[in-house]
């Protein structure tokens, strides 16, 4: 009998059962549903069957530091968990020695690199038949042609218990599945060829594109069939089915400033502490140096000249943008700065076509904001709310999300709480989740700090909902 440590909800026992002693299982549980949680359990339970010794696990990198805390939470166990390019390697043989579980955790762009998939196919070979390799947010491989994606699948054969987990495991196509589900087996699904799997389900068309032919899907076959197949060896929940689930889940995604925002955020930094430090500067400067800071943060700046400059590579906007290749429904992406907005709503565009976005900030009309309320509401073609939580904020009824984004957060907890409730309110018949973007140790981590405070002298206002996000 497994002993938890944190109770878990009906439907993650259920998963738990279904998947902990299978050497290939996929949990396909939707975001906010708890899968970090049944995954760790899983592990634990191996662990204490003698199965493993070692629990590897490959995350985008806004997500796998998050493991850390999620096993201090859920594991009834201490485990020694070791981060790649972060920690010793003297420290990890170390705790080799002993009998302790181990925890590896490797973001997935490691896997990119020689250095990173060579160090663990090395490991592998050395532990892999005491070894769980668990992949997270599993779509991050759904390319067959990428170099990640065939080193993974190499990877994935030397460990004797492997699991994916993910939200969505069709972001595109059903086409998505084939590597997916050939990292924990090509026995799987029952073939050998992605060409020869994408001829039993999908019928496909060439098209002209930018000078040359490339064959598309047209419309896919036999997906009953190929849903049969997964249910052998899967758990699939959504958060509708999760009637024990909170009306509010709160997730968080890290990423990493680039190399040329840190150079600038880090010479602004030491320039803003001093400021800080210094009683006899004034509140005005106090509050220029936050703000470039947070800018930073956002991906662009401006000037002293009133000129705005863009990083060539917005992480934010990235990991946006695989959050909504991630999520079902409709979502609304509250957003601090003007210049952000303009930039996502041209982003979303590109991707998703003119019809999919709407905005609600300082430029909209009161006529175009009423419109895009309506969009939003009843249009199914509009999948995206993008507005400044200051504007779009206050008395709107957004009920049609089931996902509210906060790119980039303020100082003011009002506005915050009221951007929140824009979508969860009277008229709400789903879960609401929602996920904030943020760079760790930044300007953006002293928000989350004074909103917590705030939260503090007024907890009888908040709720233990917005506790719970803090």
């Amino acid at each position: 009998m497994y002993e938890y440590k944190t109770k878990p909800y009906e439907h993650q026992r259920t998963a738990l059962n279904k998947g902990g002693l299978l050497h290939n299982f996929a949990y396909f549980m939707e975001m906010g549903t708890g899968k970090t949680k049944v995954a760790i359990d899983n592990a634990t339970y191996l662990y204490q069957q003698k199965e493993i010794k070692e629990v590897i696990v490959i995350a985008p990198n806004s997500v796998y530091r998050n493991w850390l805390s999620e096993i201090t939470t859920h594991s009834p166990i201490k485990p020694y968990t070791w981060v790649w390019k972060v920690d010793k390697q003297k420290d990890l043989d170390r705790a080799s020695k002993n009998n302790d579980l181990i925890y590896l955790l490797f973001n997935v762009e490691a896997m990119s690199h020689r250095s990173g998939w060579k160090w663990l196919e090395f490991r592998l070979k050395l532990n892999g038949s005491k070894t769980l390799l668990i992949l997270d947010e599993s779509t991050t491989i759904k390319n067959p042609g990428a170099i990640r994606t065939k080193h993974l699948c190499r990877l994935g054969r030397l460990a004797k218990y492997r699991r994916i987990l993910t939200g969505s495991p069709v972001t595109k196509s059903p086409l998505d599945l084939f590597t997916q589900c050939g990292f924990l087996s090509k026995d799987l699904l029952g073939f050998e060829s992605y060409y020869t799997f994408r001829a039993r389900y999908a019928v496909m068309q060439q098209i002209q594109m930018g000078g040359r032919q490339i064959l598309l899907p047209k419309y896919y076959i036999n997906l009953d069939e190929l849903e049969s197949k997964l249910k052998t060896f899967s758990f699939r929940v959504t958060k509708e089915e999760c009637l024990d689930l909170p009306p509010k889940v709160y997730v968080q995604r890290q990423v990493n400033l680039n190399i040329e925002q840190q150079g600038v955020y880090d010479d602004l930094r030491k320039k803003a502490r001093a400021v800080i430090e210094d009683d006899t500067v004034s509140f005005a400067n106090k509050l220029t140096e936050i703000l470039r800071l947070h800018q930073v943060c956002n991906g662009f700046l401006k000037t002293d000249s009133g000129q705005y400059y863009g990083f060539k590579h917005n992480p934010k906007l990235a990991e946006l943008l695989r959050i909504l290749d991630e999520v079902s429904g409709k979502s609304i992406i509250w957003v601090t700065y003007v210049y952000n907005i303009e930039e996502i709503k041209s982003r979303l565009k590109a991707v998703y076509g003119k019809d999919s976005v709407v905005s609600i900030y300082g430029k909209d009309s009161v006529e175009n904001r009423e419109q895009a309320v309506d969009a939003f509401q009843s249009d199914d073609r509009c999948r995206f709310l993008v507005g400044n939580p200051s504007v779009g904020g206050y008395g709107l009824t957004l009920t049609a999300a089931r996902n509210v984004i906060y790119f980039s957060n303020s100082y003011n907890l009002e506005v915050r709480k009221q951007s929140e409730d824009r979508a969860h309110r009277i008229g709400q018949k789903h879960k609401v989740t929602y996920i904030d973007i943020q760079v760790p140790n930044s300007i953006d981590t002293m928000i989350i700090s004074s909103l917590k405070r705030k939260t503090q002298l007024s907890a009888a206002t908040l709720g233990e909902e917005a506790k719970k996000w803090l």
